[in-house]
């Protein structure tokens, strides 16, 4: 008598695997990119940005082109874009120049000690205000909303009746107060949109695992801000090295010239001006700007990812 055998069961496959093995079989549909959405449209905005990069950087290569040129070319009805001929006798004269090197340093120690004064009350001020809580608080940072709305120039009459009053006319120190003053509301606005967006609750796990609260501050959250000293540091010296106006007002002193002010006196300095020396100035004096951009650049993306680990 013969036995049935009866196949063995097919072991159920669950629903969720075989949706998925059925999404895997199906071919993947690629999003042809047709020409308003894909290439040319992107080559659009491609040359849009290079020409607007041009645009900006023609001023700049205009300034050093013209500093290379003797004053007979700059005076020419015919544009010079290349001085392949060109000349550092211009240059020679702005160096020769004692006034240059007595402006630079007064430019030099005034920006140094708008520098660090800056950024060391606006930081204090940022992180109380965006890390406590306190009576008046709101008050603070509405008054210092108010401060940047008031135009500069309604404040020169009684900031120099003040230095004057100090003795601080003519002085390094007297024109670092006043631009601290004028630096230090956004300097802690920006500061303070830094700080508030470090969340605090790293400084509490670092402290969970035994730092102080000083040393889970300056090892964990303070890296971390590290891009915001930065920014407002360039923000700082860009505007105590290019300042004009205020340094005019406390500045009447020839000898105790911004670089600003060196400048305006070179163009006033003769009946016709040489502009060959002119621009030669104008690009010396953006030297150190580019030079102190360099140096800073890459501890700017250096504390994006800096501070997040304990060390």
């Amino acid at each position: 008598m013969s036995t049935l055998t009866t196949p063995p069961p097919t072991p159920a496959v669950p629903t969720r695997t075989r949706a998925a093995a059925v999404r895997r079989r199906r071919p993947v549909r690629r999003r042809r990119a047709d020409g308003r959405g894909g290439p040319l449209t992107r080559w659009l905005l491609g040359t849009l940005a290079v020409a607007i990069a041009l645009l900006w950087v023609f001023p700049i290569y205009w300034m050093i082109s013209s500093a290379f040129l003797p004053l007979n070319r700059l005076r020419t009805p015919d544009p010079t874009f290349f001085p392949v001929d060109g000349t550092l006798a211009n240059f020679r004269r702005v160096l020769a120049d004692p006034s240059f090197a007595s402006a630079f340093r007064t430019s030099i120690a005034v920006t140094a000690i708008v520098l660090v004064a800056s950024l060391v009350f606006a930081f204090l001020a940022a992180l109380a205000v965006s890390r406590f809580r306190f009576r008046g608080r709101k008050s603070f940072i509405l008054t210092v909303l108010v401060v940047q709305m008031i135009p500069a120039e309604g404040l020169f009459i009684a900031q120099y009746g003040m230095l004057d009053d100090w003795g601080l006319v003519n002085r390094v120190a007297g024109l670092a107060i006043v631009y601290v003053a004028a630096i230090l509301p956004f300097t802690i606005w920006m500061l303070r949109g830094f700080v508030a967006g470090v969340p605090i609750e790293l400084e509490e796990a670092a402290m969970v695992d035994g730092l102080s609260r000083t040393g889970a501050f300056f090892r964990i959250t303070f890296p971390l801000l590290a891009p915001g000293l930065v920014a407002s540091g360039v923000y700082g010296f860009l505007q105590s090295w290019n300042e004009y106006t205020l340094a005019l007002v406390v500045m009447t002193d020839p000898g105790r010239r911004t670089l600003p002010l060196w400048l305006q006196g070179l163009v006033e300095a003769n009946r016709a001006t040489d502009w060959g020396v002119v621009m030669a100035g104008a690009a010396l004096i953006a030297v150190p700007v580019i030079i102190f951009f360099l140096a800073v650049q890459s501890r700017m993306t250096a504390g994006l990812v800096a501070g997040a680990v304990k060390g």
